[in-house]
């Protein structure tokens, strides 16, 4: 595999579960090079509800790293398959909205996304486009290609079928008409959330019957909401809205614990695979890895900035260093400045500032879960810290200082 073939392949894999098939894939980017034709990338969005949470933006994050590749992104609004009700991880038949409200949410949609994806490169299309002129006989054609125990091997069919709980026969046409359309876009690749494996699969059943080339299938994970443990979502209380104010924004991201935000990284992220694993080495205190502390704040402003702009972001960080220092720090705080632009050891760092009476004082100060670095704890010796900005230290419960730098 040459060099730029394996550099797509690394940010298409990027925070992935799946990609089917991965030789499939490498066959096609490597055509694609070739040929000069980008791929067409589709991702579908039934517009069930009026706003989106960050959870919902993995996928729109993915077509635009497939963007910056320089494929062609289809952007499907499930305007059609939004009437009939995605039947996926439900336990009962799920409540069709109305056409009115299905094109009142598409249009909050196309505002939403264009936060993210290039408006001039993505292509919106609705699948109404094909699927309202189908006759009835048509849609039986389309029905046919598919059998009953095909359908009743999906997990949520399979469990509601075996617990005598009814399904709907137009919940079976779902997966045919999301599988449709792949074969009217011509897809090269579709993604999906996890729970979206089997109308994925079902898009490349399809295709082969129409004698096209199947379409590859990349699964995302479902992010986990600000808990960690369960899914995104706003009746569990645990999201980030992307319409929600600046200071909402970066005071939940703020709130994620480091694991977590790795986690965010991969999946909402612009930032490149380097700068990634400097991340994950910080969490994990590996040397040279980025500080905890820092790499959330710039998480945070990386968000608000996407959603509300640079300017709010800016004011929104402002906002949450200042509501810290009020609730944490004395008024005597004193200040430290070091003049330097290198990574400074932690330990060094509060010899510096007074804190600590060695280097080796620090680091036993360290081990014992005295330290933390802008109110987060400080669990490894060898953490750097980077210089820039400011930071506030503290050792114990009491003892404070400000560190400037440069």
């Amino acid at each position: 595999m040459d060099k730029e073939l394996a550099q797509q392949m690394a940010v298409i894999g990027r925070g992935a579960v799946e990609i089917l098939v991965e030789a499939e894939m490498r066959e096609k980017l490597n055509d694609a090079a070739k040929k000069g034709v980008p791929l067409k990338i589709k991702a579908g969005f039934d517009p069930t509800a009026p706003d989106l949470h960050v959870g919902h933006t993995v996928l729109i994050q993915k077509l635009k790293q497939f963007q910056d590749l320089g494929h062609e992104v289809y952007f499907l609004i499930g305007d059609f398959t939004g009437m009939i009700g995605d039947p996926t991880g439900k336990s009962e038949t799920r409540k069709a909205l109305t056409r009115e409200q299905v094109l009142q949410n598409a249009e909050t949609y196309r505002e939403q996304v264009f936060k993210i994806l290039d408006p001039d490169k993505t292509r919106v299309v609705f699948n109404s486009r094909w699927m309202g002129t189908m006759s009835a006989a048509d849609l039986i054609g389309l029905a046919a290609r598919h059998t009953v125990a095909r359908m009743l091997e999906r997990d949520d069919f399979h469990k509601r079928f075996s617990s005598q709980q009814p399904i709907a026969i137009h919940e079976f046409l779902y997966p045919l008409v999301q599988g449709y359309d792949s074969v009217a876009l011509h897809a090269d690749v579709e993604l999906g959330g996890t729970d979206q494996k089997f109308n994925l699969l079902v898009g490349r059943e399809l295709q082969k019957q129409w004698g096209q080339r199947p379409q590859c299938v990349l699964t995302m994970p479902l992010l986990e909401g600000l808990d960690g443990v369960n899914k995104m979502s706003k009746s569990l209380n645990n999201y980030i809205g992307i319409t929600e104010p600046p200071k909402e924004i970066y005071g939940k991201t703020m709130s994620i614990s480091d694991d977590l935000m790795v986690r965010y990284y991969e999946l909402l992220s612009d930032v490149g695979l380097e700068q990634l694993q400097r991340i994950r080495d910080g969490v994990a205190g590996q040397p040279g890895g980025r500080h905890p502390m820092e790499a959330k704040k710039a998480l945070a402003r990386e968000l608000v900035a996407r959603f509300h702009g640079e300017a709010a972001a800016t004011r929104a960080e402002e906002a949450f260093i200042q509501q810290f220092r009020q609730k944490e720090l004395p008024a005597d705080i004193p200040v430290v400045r070091l003049d330097t632009g290198e990574p400074v050891w932690i330990c060094r760092l509060l010899a510096e500032a007074g804190l600590a009476a060695s280097n080796g004082a620090a680091r036993r100060l360290v081990q014992q879960g005295g330290v933390r670095l802008n109110g987060e704890r400080v669990s490894e010796p060898d953490v750097e810290v980077q210089a820039s900005g400011e930071v506030v230290l503290q050792a114990g419960k009491r003892r404070f200082a400000r560190v400037g730098f440069g």
